[in-house]
Formats: C-alpha cells, sequence, structure tokens
C-alpha cells in the first residue's frame, strides 16, 4: 500500500566526477599502452588545465604512491581507482608534486589529493595527461566515459553500472 516496509533498491549507477579541470579523453588517446589498451581497466583520461588532482567521489584512500605521481583509492561502492598523474612521471621521483592525502585517510567527492607543478612536468618533457582507472571493471556491468569535453571537478565522467 503506502510501501513503508520495502527495502529500497540499491542505485545500480554510480558516477564518478573529474579528478581535475580539463579536457575528458578516450583512454586510447593516452600514449601508454597500459592505458589505452584498457591493461588496468576501464577508464578516462583528463587533459589537465591545472595542477590540482580531486576525488572523483567519496571513499577511502588505498595507496598514495611513494613518488606522489599516483593515488589508489576505494569508492564507497567498491570501486578501485586508480588516477595516475601523467605519464612516465615517476621517474620524477615525486619533484613537482605535493600530497594532501594519506593512506587509510576517508576523502569526500572534490576533496584535493594531490598538487603537481604542471610546467615543470611539461618542461621537463612528461605528458601531463592523467587517466583514471577502474581497476576492479570485471566487477561492474559497464564502466562508461564522458569524453571529449571540457569538464570541471564536479562534472561526471565516468558512469558506472552494477551487475544484476
Amino acid at each position: 500500500m503506502f510501501n513503508f516496509f520495502k527495502k529500497k533498491k540499491n542505485n545500480s549507477t554510480h558516477v564518478l566526477t573529474s579528478p581535475a579541470k580539463g579536457k575528458a579523453v578516450s583512454l586510447k588517446e593516452v600514449n601508454d599502452p597500459t592505458f589505452s589498451e584498457n591493461i588496468l581497466g576501464e577508464g578516462v583520461a583528463v587533459i589537465p588545465e591545472e595542477g590540482k588532482i580531486y576525488a572523483p567521489c567519496d571513499g577511502k584512500i588505498e595507496m598514495v604512491f611513494d613518488t606522489l605521481h599516483a593515488v589508489n583509492m576505494v569508492s564507497n561502492f567498491g570501486a578501485e581507482i586508480l588516477i595516475h598523474v601523467g605519464l612516465d612521471t615517476v621517474k620524477l621521483k615525486g619533484e613537482g608534486y605535493e600530497s594532501h592525502v594519506t593512506q587509510g585517510q576517508e576523502v569526500k567527492q572534490g576533496d584535493l589529493l594531490l598538487t603537481v607543478d604542471l610546467e615543470k612536468l611539461k618542461s621537463a618533457g612528461y605528458d601531463t595527461i592523467t587517466p583514471m582507472i577502474i581497476c576492479n571493471t570485471d566487477d561492474y556491468a559497464s564502466v562508461t566515459p564522458t569524453i571529449n569535453s571540457n569538464v570541471n571537478i564536479s562534472d561526471t565522467v565516468l558512469s558506472i553500472e552494477e551487475k544484476k
């Protein structure tokens, strides 16, 4: 009658917002086969305009790489997310990067994770493209990027559908 006692059905689609202000592009545009061939999972890449990297959803920081070029987090709905700032930037050994989070920290969508000196990366010859990968893609029915658009950190760049 009033459905007071019926359990609410879990939301079957989740969204991730952009980790940076910039342009969202397909992983196929990333000049690294690890990302462009979806070896680590499906996702999206952002060509950042600013050197600030933000949490794409609520979750928990699993790891901040020692070289500060990447962050792993797990969303509150279970997605394992890798945000990798630039290509081959591990070689910089953290130079030009600053972390604002630590392992085990709970974060909310839009919290600042990292800052990076994009000009330093570019002048050293590194590509600043920033892939965001769902490492447990197989746990979901689909991972769909929103690409070829300019994005702010509140804009959806990935839709993740639960398996039925």
